[in-house]
């Protein structure tokens, strides 16, 4: 693996990490808040979802690189 092919799996494990914390802690705005939508949250917190999002996604990548390097798993022909 080299560095570029490093950098897009782990781009790829972020998005998809990012995905799967989005909904968490979600509540829902009080009625009669002025300015937000009906289905929108009252407190996001995206912040803590992205830097939780990067440690997940760089444990995750670990794992994949590890994975790689240790031919476990080969896509080249023997």
């Amino acid at each position: 693996m080299n560095w570029v092919s490093g950098i897009v799996v782990y781009v790829i494990v972020w998005w998809l990490v990012l995905f799967c914390t989005l909904p968490l802690g979600i509540r829902p705005a009080q009625e009669g808040d002025v300015g937000r939508q009906s289905g929108a949250p009252a407190n996001p917190r995206l912040w803590f979802k992205v830097m939780l999002t990067t440690a997940i996604a760089s444990v995750l990548w670990g794992g994949i690189y590890l994975v790689i390097i240790s031919d476990l798993i080969s896509f080249r022909t023997p």
